[in-house]
């Protein structure tokens, strides 16, 4: 399971508004932000030339901000100047992409970011003409993705502007203002740490298992605390067979999140690897104690079910999955598969045709496919 900051927008048309939320908790400017990174990095024993901060700008960009936003604009209004600058078709015009973690000045060429890429630009443009934004991480929305043996877990990440009454935030999406509940704003090396991490992520959705490496060895050294990095860094660990190394980035993940539920359920599932049971299923306990959204654990707990024989409990955890995630075609055959299994093909068959619908190349959805076309032959 991969951890991501990019936001659940719509991919073809990309929106902008700044919201207002009054009695929010939030840092003063001079908090987040970090005015010197190169000597923070410095005392955390990396070397700033080797390091991406990804909000630095050129002057290139610095001549196109004064043009959008003119000197002598009150500053709240610089905000809103410097959206439309980016946003308007006549203008930069980005466009959302999911899988762009690009730097400022990657974004400023391209048109292309998501929610952290955007965020990013954001942050160094809007410093540029006087306004000192940070960066925010906005708990509340979650998505995810599964590709081959991979659950990507989305975050979203925006910036944000303490008015001194209310942190004014801004949001680029199709979707209404929303009242966010849980906005914390992050430190410029977190947000840092959260960009070497999302490249390492992207590296490792690519095969790219070296890159991958290397970007996430420099997430975790930058924000020890960001426990995100440390699932990443896991993952990469794995894959690459050291299953020593994973095992322990995954328990860093978890000293410096206890709440990160894909430190349990990747933990889990590698010690389960390993032979050691009875901790897997405590940690999956305590994963699904904490409330997880995620849809594949309970796929994973419905897996664990069926192989046990345990069938009524295997369907009460593909339901849930269902629940959470109906665009996924995996619960629809995992319940045609615990159909088969009871004997049932007629409503194995219902459960395909649901399944197929939605993604006849998925994995599970050609083994149920497999196993009615045996049960047919019969």
């Amino acid at each position: 399971m991969l951890v991501k900051k990019a936001s659940a927008l719509n991919a073809f048309v990309l929106g902008g508004v700044l919201l207002t939320l009054t009695g929010c908790a939030s840092s003063g400017p001079s908090g987040p932000i970090v005015p010197d990174p190169a000597r923070e990095l410095l005392a955390r024993g990396l070397e700033p030339a080797t390091v991406v901060i990804p909000y630095q700008i050129t002057d290139e960009m610095r001549q196109w901000v004064h043009l959008q936003v003119p000197e002598g604009t009150p500053l709240e209004q610089r905000l809103d100047l410097l959206l439309a600058g980016l946003l308007d078709p006549s203008r930069l015009r980005i466009q959302y992409e999911a899988r762009s973690t690009g730097t400022a000045k990657e974004v400023f060429e391209s048109r292309r970011a998501n929610c952290l890429a955007f965020t990013s630009l954001f942050v160094g443009l809007a410093r540029e003409v006087g306004v000192p934004v940070v960066y925010l991480d906005i708990d509340d929305i979650e998505r995810f993705e599964k590709e081959g043996d991979l659950v990507v877990v989305s975050g979203h990440v925006s910036a944000g502007f303490n008015t001194g009454h209310a942190l004014k935030i801004l949001d680029f999406s199709l979707a209404p203002p929303t009242e966010y509940r849980r906005v914390e704003p992050i430190s410029d090396l977190t947000a840092i740490a959260l960009f070497h991490s999302n490249r390492g992520a992207e590296a490792l959705r690519t095969g790219r298992n070296e890159d991958a490496l290397e970007w996430l060895r420099k997430a975790v050294a930058i924000d020890p605390e960001l426990g995100g990095a440390w699932i990443n860094y896991g993952v990469a660990l794995r894959r690459s067979g050291d299953a020593k190394g994973a095992e322990a980035a995954y328990r860093k993940a978890l000293e410096a999140d206890p709440h990160a539920l894909s430190a349990y359920q990747n933990l889990a599932a590698l010690l389960r690897l390993q032979g050691q049971e009875k901790e897997a299923d405590d940690l999956l306990s305590v994963s699904t104690r904490l409330g997880s959204r995620n849809p594949f654990i309970y796929l994973t707990l419905g897996d664990l079910s069926f192989s046990h024989g345990r069938l009524d409990e295997a369907r009460r955890f593909y339901r849930k999955a269902m629940r959470l995630y109906r665009g996924s075609a995996e619960p629809y055959a995992a319940m045609g598969l615990l159909s088969l299994a009871l004997g049932d093909a007629g409503d194995a068959e219902k459960w395909l045709k649901k399944a197929v619908s939605i993604d006849q190349e998925n994995q599970r959805v050609k083994q149920l496919v497999s196993r009615l076309g045996g049960r047919r032959a019969a």
